[in-house]
């Protein structure tokens, strides 16, 4: 089984230094960038498939060159064979549609040179625009079939079939099983888990460990980039100006307001320091007993 998963850099809100200019736009050259964290579902979802089916697992991005180690993050994490980057100038400020037009160039490309696709895998939604509407519009633009918010799946690969449970539309106490034929996309549900019942998976999950500790270390050997050029994309099409979308602004995050003072004490100040002691002592591990 040929899989394909989408994945995108977004701002590392964890480290709390996400930065923006004074017209409150996001600075994204100056905010410390991870794997979107729903990615990661879609990243697994294609691994369960490889295990249990064999074949081959690709992950492709649209970005800037540092995108190249949110896509090494995705091989270390989940055992990708090797990674497509789509990114030069003309493709800054997409849009998701502008962005789904340009994966979708970049899928077209990879089935024409490299190899045809039987399962293309996204994660439900970024964490920085939450929109969920790459991953559908990408699937539109190459014709598709789409099951979303997948629980768990598996394929047949005499019939061509993808079996999914997913949660239903508005109600997620209900789960509904469908099918599709492949080629298709999936969109992870953030529920997704994957299971590894047979010896023989466990197995092949354990030695494909092995086998992407040693080509993570060398990411850049399996990494191919793409422009819009290599992609024969019109630069009135994609980036800024073939981005319908207009955001009028953007509004940073609120630091949470905080709860407690803080006293500075001078280390070296002994009267201080033996209050400070004496304050915490109560608190100590086996304290009172």
């Amino acid at each position: 089984m040929r899989s394909v998963v989408l994945t995108k850099g977004v701002p590392d809100f964890s480290e709390g230094a996400v930065s923006f200019d004074e017209d409150g736009h996001l600075e994204r050259g100056k905010t410390p960038t991870v794997m979107n964290p729903n990615d990661e579902f879609a990243y697994q979802a294609a691994l369960q498939t490889r295990v249990r089916h064999g074949g081959h697992v690709s992950g492709m991005s649209m970005g800037p060159p540092g995108y190249g180690d949110v896509l090494k993050e995705g091989m270390e994490s989940v055992y990708a064979n090797d990674s497509y980057l789509l990114s030069d100038r003309e493709l800054a400020a997409s849009d998701t549609w502008a962005t789904a037009i340009t994966l979708s160039a970049g899928l077209e490309k990879y089935q024409e040179e490299v190899a045809d696709i039987d399962i293309v895998f996204a994660g439900f939604k970024t964490a920085d625009g939450e929109t969920g509407q790459t991953g559908p519009q990408t699937c539109w633009a190459m014709d598709w079939p789409i099951v979303t918010h997948v629980l768990a799946l598996d394929i047949d690969p005499d019939e061509r079939l993808v079996r999914a449970k997913r949660l239903v539309e508005g109600d997620v106490d209900e789960i509904e099983t469908v099918e599709a034929p492949l080629p298709c996309m999936i969109v992870t549900d953030p529920e997704f888990e994957p299971t590894y019942r047979k010896a023989s998976h466990r197995l092949t999950h354990k030695e494909l460990r092995a086998e992407t500790k040693a080509r993570a270390a060398d990411h850049d050997e399996h990494l191919t980039t793409w422009n819009h050029e290599d992609l024969n994309l019109d630069p009135d099409y994609i980036g800024l100006d073939g981005s319908p979308t207009i955001v009028s602004s953007v509004d940073p995050i609120p630091k949470a307001p905080s709860e407690r003072e803080a006293t500075m004490v001078d280390p070296g100040d002994e009267e201080e320091m033996g209050r400070v002691l004496s304050e915490l002592q109560p608190y100590a591990a086996g304290a009172g007993e």
